[in-house]
């Protein structure tokens, strides 16, 4: 299987895991919120929204048109970071999100 469709899968499962927890937003943020310069736009976002509304698009678009994918990922310590304190159980997602980063960090 090659890293296009390793990271497709990975995006999938992402997204359907966000489903499962219910952080799934059917509301986009403002434009506003989305311009944010900040890293994971903490300043403007939560990180579900995040994870949705910027990066999930992002990646897809980069695997759909078979652009270079990012050589460097962290999201699984800041998803990490961001359940710590919330009822949700995202070990899942986490895990997930670790092999994402893996797939990216080769």
């Amino acid at each position: 299987m090659d890293s296009f469709t390793q990271v497709a899968d990975s995006l999938l499962g992402i997204e359907a895991e966000m489903r499962r927890l219910q952080v799934w937003s059917s509301t986009p943020p403002s434009p506003q919120a989305l311009r944010s310069t900040q890293p994971f736009c903490i300043d403007t976002l939560e990180f579900t929204e995040w994870l949705q509304f910027i990066f999930l698009p992002r990646m897809k678009d980069l695997v759909e048109q078979g652009e270079s994918l990012p050589t460097v990922s962290g999201i699984a310590p800041m998803a990490e970071e961001h359940f710590n304190a919330r009822p949700e159980n995202a070990e899942r997602l986490i895990r997930e999100l670790e092999t994402i980063d893996r797939l990216l960090s080769r």
